[in-house]
C-alpha cells in the first residue's frame, strides 16, 4: 500500500477509498494475522463513512489533497475527540475521553486521510523494544514463525504498514521509537526536529525529547506524511549524492555491531561511494559524552515522572514493571539537577552542531542488531534491559542533540531487515529527506527488495 501510488490511483478513480479501507479492515480482521495485537482500537464505522465522503467528493469533481481517502494508523497516544487515550496502558482505562483532537489528528483529517485505528505500543512509549504485557506484542514481519521483536515503542505502527492494515502510520520518537520499528521491519521511518510537529494533544514522555514522525514503505511516502504533520507546503526533491560529504561516525555507533548489520551497513556505504558520494570516517568522540549528558536517562525520567506521579500514587501495580522501573528514578531528580541536565544538553547540542557543520549528513546503522525474538528479550529483566539498551543506543543520540534522522532499509533481499540512518542537526529536515530520496533509490536499484 504505497501512499504515492495509491494517491495517483485514487485521483484517476481506478480505485476507491472505500476499497482501500475495506482491504485494510480485512487485513486487521484476518484471524491468522496480527491485527488483534497491532490495534487497540479500530475505527471501522468512522473510517468507512470518511471513505464514502471522500469518494463522493472526488466523483463530484472536487480536487483533493494527496492523502485524501488513504488509510493511516495513529499511535495510541494521540487524542481523538470522544476517545480515551490509553498510551498502551491499563492505568488510564476509565479516564475521561478527549474533548478535542490532537493537532496531529486534526491535520490528518484536514488532509482527508482516513484514520483506520489506534496502534499498540510499549506502555507509555518508554522502551525501544515494543513489548506490551497488557495487549500483547505484534510480531515482526520477518521470520514471523519465530515471533521476532517488532521494535518500539511504535510497534503496532510498523506492523500496521507491513501487513497492509494501513498505508502509513504516525508514531512518536523520544529515543528511536519511530526509527527502530521501521528499521527492524524493512520500512522507512522519519524522526523530525522535535518542534516541527506540535505535541498538542499527544500523551507526553519527555517534552524536551519527544517528536512525532511517520513510518511508511518509502521515503516519498514519509515526505507526504511529514508535510501534513508539519503543515509545510514546499516540495522535497531527491538530490544528486555525487560530491555530497557524509560523515561516518566511528565512536559508539559502530561498536559491537552484529555481523548482519555490519555487512549491510558496509555494503550501503560502498554503494554510495560508487555513486560519487564522499564518505569521511570521523571519530566523533563527542558521542562518548552522551551518557554523561543525561546519566541513566535522568532527564527523560524526570520529565516522565512529573506527568506520571499522580497515576503512580493511584495504581503503580497496574504499570508494566519494566516501564515503572524507568520512570521512578525521576522522583529523585531535584530542580537544581534538572536545570543542570538542561545546561549539559545545550552544551552537547552546540558541540555536535560544530563537529558536523561541514557535512551534508551523518550515516550510521539505525540499530546495532537485527530483531531478536520476543521470547529471548522477555525471559528476564537482564535480557530485557540489555536488548533495550542496544536498540536505543544509536537512535537516542539524535534526540539528545535535538537532531532529525531518517531510517531507510539497506539489507539484502530475503535477509533480516537492517536500517541505514541518515542524520542531521536540528532544522535540516528537508535536506535529510531529500538525501533520503536519493539514497533509497541507490539502495533499491536492481532486484526488488524483499522483507
Amino acid at each position: 500500500m504505497n501512499i504515492a501510488g495509491l494517491s495517483r490511483s485514487l485521483a484517476d478513480q481506478t480505485i476507491t477509498s472505500r476499497q482501500l479501507v475495506e482491504q485494510a479492515l480485512a487485513a486487521i480482521k484476518d484471524p491468522a494475522g496480527e491485527g488483534a495485537r497491532t490495534f487497540l482500537l479500530v475505527r471501522e464505522k468512522e473510517a468507512l463513512a470518511e471513505a464514502d465522503r471522500v469518494d463522493a467528493a472526488r466523483r463530484g469533481g472536487t480536487r483533493l489533497p494527496a492523502l485524501a481517502g488513504i488509510p493511516i494508523s495513529i499511535k495510541d497516544l494521540f487524542d481523538e475527540r470522544g476517545v480515551v487515550t490509553l498510551g498502551g496502558s491499563t492505568v488510564l482505562v476509565g479516564s475521561p475521553a478527549a474533548t478535542r483532537d490532537s493537532t496531529v489528528a486534526e491535520r490528518l483529517k484536514a488532509a482527508g486521510a482516513v484514520i483506520i485505528g489506534r496502534t499498540n505500543m510499549t506502555e507509555f512509549a518508554y522502551s525501544g523494544l515494543g513489548i506490551n504485557p497488557h495487549y500483547g506484542t505484534p510480531r515482526n514481519t520477518f521470520d514471523r514463525a519465530n515471533a521476532r521483536l517488532p521494535g518500539g515503542s511504535s510497534s503496532g505502527a510498523a506492523i500496521s504498514v507491513t501487513d497492509g492494515m494501513a498505508a502509513g502510520a504516525i508514531g512518536t520518537d523520544t529515543g528511536g521509537s519511530v526509527r527502530i520499528p521501521a528499521a527492524l521491519n524493512g520500512l522507512v521511518g522519519f524522526k523530525p526536529t522535535a518542534r516541527r510537529v506540535p505535541l498538542d494533544g499527544a500523551l507526553p514522555l519527555s517534552p524536551t525529547h519527544d517528536s512525532i514522525g511517520p513510518i511508511a514503505e518509502t521515503v516519498a511516502d514519509c515526505v507526504l506524511l511529514d508535510r501534513v504533520l508539519a503543515a509545510e507546503t514546499h516540495a522535497v526533491e531527491p538530490v544528486d549524492v555525487r560530491g555530497r560529504r557524509f560523515a561516518v561516525p566511528k565512536t559508539l555507533v559502530q561498536e559491537a555491531l552484529s555481523p548482519a548489520v555490519a555487512t549491510a551497513f558496509s555494503a550501503a556505504l560502498a554503494r554510495l561511494s560508487s555513486a560519487g558520494a564522499t564518505l569521511i570516517d570521523v571519530p566523533m568522540a563527542e558521542f562518548a559524552q552522551a551518557a554523561a549528558v543525561s546519566p541513566r536517562g535522568a532527564l527523560i525520567s524526570a520529565e516522565a515522572f512529573r506527568w506520571h506521579r499522580e497515576w503512580i500514587k493511584k495504581g503503580a501495580d497496574q504499570y508494566d514493571p519494566r516501564v515503572l522501573t524507568r520512570i521512578r528514578p525521576g522522583e529523585t531528580v531535584t530542580a537544581a539537577d534538572y536545570l543542570e541536565l538542561l545546561e549539559r544538553r545545550k552544551r552537547f547540542i552546540n558541540e555536535i552542531n560544530a563537529a558536523v557543520s561541514g557535512y551534508d549528513a551523518m550515516l550510521m546503522p539505525t540499530t546495532p542488531d537485527t530483531a531478536p525474538t520476543i521470547a529471548e528479550v522477555s525471559q528476564d529483566d537482564e535480557s530485557y534491559f540489555h536488548f533495550n539498551g542496544r536498540m536505543l543506543r544509536n537512535t537516542s543520540l539524535i534526540n539528545v542533540f535535538d537532531g532529525c534522522a531518517l531510517s531507510v532499509p539497506c539489507h539484502e533481499p530475503g535477509s533480516a531487515p537492517v536500517g541505514l540512518m541518515i542524520a542531521g542537526t536540528q532544522n535540516t529536515d528537508c535536506r535529510i529527506l531529500a538525501i533520503g530520496l536519493a539514497v533509497e533509490e541507490l539502495l533499491t536499484e536492481g532486484p526488488a527488495r524483499n522483507q
